[in-house]
């Protein structure tokens, strides 16, 4: 059992695997991720997620990163709420909210698209007596709908900035 630990750390360093943010702050992933201005989107939607995303970025200035622009990230948002689960007096007990994004990761000297890609979630919702409730209930789902979209977006930006020019 010792012999084949000692393989498996001898193989480790061969595979290839590498650390996200290698360098810290002033690694390439920090660095680009400091640098990406995001331009407002449309709608309560749009305004949560920019938020969530300009959050993960000033996270990366705070870590040493610059400050000047060298990306823009252009965002478009599909919000649906569906009812779902219909009872026999033709009310609705469940809603399905889902959050949709098409994104684009654009180098602002070049103008060339790094990245164009999708990312999405959903989340179910109980449709109760008090419509207050139920409200709350969608805009809690929305808000965080809005965080999980913008983790994704950040994780695939970062690798795509993580690889060679």
């Amino acid at each position: 059992m010792r012999f084949l630990a000692a393989l498996a750390l001898l193989l480790l360093p061969g595979c290839s695997l590498q650390p996200m943010y290698a360098g810290g702050g002033n690694g390439v992933v920090a660095q680009g991720l400091a640098a990406i201005e995001v331009p407002a989107i449309e709608g309560r939607d749009g305004w949560l997620v920019r938020n969530a995303l300009l959050d993960r970025f000033a996270a990366a200035r705070a870590s040493g990163g610059d400050a000047e622009a060298r990306y823009r990230l252009d965002v478009r948002l599909d919000d649906k709420l569906e009812g779902l689960g219909v009872v026999g007096d033709n009310t609705v007990s469940r809603e399905r909210r889902v959050l949709r994004s098409r994104y684009q990761l654009v180098d602002l000297t070049t103008g060339a698209i790094l990245l164009d890609a999708t990312a999405g979630s959903d989340a179910g919702i109980d449709v109760v007596s008090s419509e207050y409730a139920t409200i709350a209930a969608e805009q809690t789902a929305l808000e965080n709908l809005a965080r999980e979209i913008a983790d994704q977006m950040v994780t695939r930006i970062a690798l795509t900035l993580r690889r060679p020019a």
